[in-house]
């Protein structure tokens, strides 16, 4: 009888094995499936060596800033990588610490009970205040824009002298994506509120002539202007679906609209269910440029359902792992892993790149390398240029963010490293940095 339970019991393993490994490769055909089309295939180039030396003479020359974790840098031509260090930051980090020292007495007392009965905070934990666009203008400043959780503001930075300005600053305002034209002085930019939606804005860069450009339940995003087009604008445009209570369940796909300030209509430009389109520019002569990536499809099945019922098991083990792993990083700064890859910020291994939440680590170890430096976003993320024609030439890959010369040369990175383009998508290494979320060209 013992043996008869025995052999029972390895059968029933045996089963719940083999309905764990089908449930794996179910849900890996699902999620390649969920990702929407793939990329185009794209043709191979020949290697243009007399190219390559160009770019790699230019590429030291370039002067860029750039993004990372909310704070500013900038490497000037020939220069080496420097953090812009804001007066106004500064000074409300020395607020806070000040208040955090007069309080921290009341710190766990009965003082530090609010009237609903959950405990007050005094040391300003959790407050943080970050640049969210910038942009060069043609004064040997930057513009950019700061925000924390309460205010926002728009504020000038001389780069020869250090000298900060603030020039718009006030409670709820949430300014990101900002592109100045040069000529009349006018920075688009897009508003966020605390509903989740977001509109196009306009101002000069004095702070003042505030005007709002788009309205609606959506995330309108990225604005620019057009060349030779005073009144006619471009802008990344994204569809929020809500159920009956108003609470956020998805986001459609990303699309560039036209928008003509003089009589508020919105026509379509790129769109297509199946990719996301970003981040759009037209260049001097006139072509526009993008970002293209597969638009990941959310979607719950039944299937679903039963996939995490097997899966259950697995995924208990993984948090269990991640749990334990949290506890080794805490106090030994070191993982429970030694996985092959480059080194890693502790404080960057999931970071949130154009919308997406990014598995760092695993992007590292899995993703192309551009002229030796890893990327953290796929191959599929493509920086598109169309004419007038409809024509698509796909410049570079593995692209978080991109910008345009005034001559119509583009920068890029691929969230590790900044790269001057040439042709053939080729291109040369301009710097290096753990994090390079959004980069300007100077």
């Amino acid at each position: 009888m013992q043996a008869i339970q025995e052999i029972l019991a390895v059968h029933i393993l045996i089963i719940i094995i083999v309905l764990l490994a089908l449930a794996y490769v179910v849900n890996q055909a699902m999620q390649k499936d969920k990702s929407g089309h793939a990329a185009p295939a794209l043709q191979n180039i020949p290697h243009d060596a007399a190219q390559q030396s160009r770019l790699d003479n230019a590429a030291p020359g370039t002067a860029v800033a750039f993004i990372s974790e909310g704070k500013l840098f900038y490497r000037a031509a020939h220069g080496q990588v420097r953090q812009l260090h804001s007066p106004y930051v500064q000074e409300m980090l020395d607020k806070m610490e000040k208040h955090r020292e007069r309080n921290a007495w009341k710190q766990n007392t009965s003082f530090g009970v609010s009237a609903s009965g959950a405990m007050r905070q005094f040391n300003g934990e959790g407050a943080h205040i970050n640049a969210t666009a910038m942009q060069f203008d043609e004064q040997g400043r930057i513009l950019y824009f700061l925000q924390d959780s309460g205010m926002g503001g728009l504020f000038s930075y001389e780069l020869e002298t250090g000298v900060e300005r603030r020039i718009l600053h006030r409670q709820n305002l949430a300014l990101t994506d900002m592109n100045l034209d040069q000529a009349s002085g006018r920075l688009l930019a897009s508003s966020m509120n605390k509903g989740g939606i977001a509109n196009l804005v306009m101002l000069n860069r004095e702070g003042d002539d505030y005007r709002e450009l788009t309205g609606g339940d959506t995330l309108d995003t990225s604005p620019c202007w057009i060349p030779d087009a005073e009144k006619q604008i471009l802008y990344q445009s994204t569809g929020i679906a809500r159920n009956q209570s108003g609470i956020t369940l998805a986001f459609g796909n990303a699309s560039i609209q036209m928008l003509d300030m003089k009589t508020g209509s919105v026509s379509p430009v790129l769109d297509d269910p199946t990719y996301d389109y970003l981040h759009p520019r037209v260049c001097p002569q006139g072509n526009l440029h993008f970002i293209r990536r597969p638009y990941e499809v959310p979607r719950y099945e039944t299937s679903n359902a039963l996939l995490d019922v097997l899966l259950f098991p697995f995924r208990l083990l993984r948090a269990l792992f991640h749990y334990l792993n949290f506890f080794s990083m805490m106090y030994s700064r070191k993982p429970l892993t030694s996985a092959s890859g480059p080194a890693l910020n502790a404080d960057l291994k999931e970071i949130i790149l154009k919308g997406k939440r990014i598995d760092a680590e695993k992007a590292l170890q899995k993703e192309n390398m551009i002229n030796g430096v890893p990327s953290l976003v796929p191959a599929s993320w493509q920086l598109v240029s169309r004419n007038r024609q409809g024509h698509e030439t796909v410049l570079a890959t593995n692209v978080v963010s991109y910008d345009m010369r005034a001559d119509g040369s583009i920068i890029y990175s691929n969230g590790r490293g900044v790269f001057l383009l040439g042709n053939g998508r080729q291109s040369s290494l301009i710097l290096k940095s753990e994090l390079v979320a959004d980069v300007i060209a100077q």
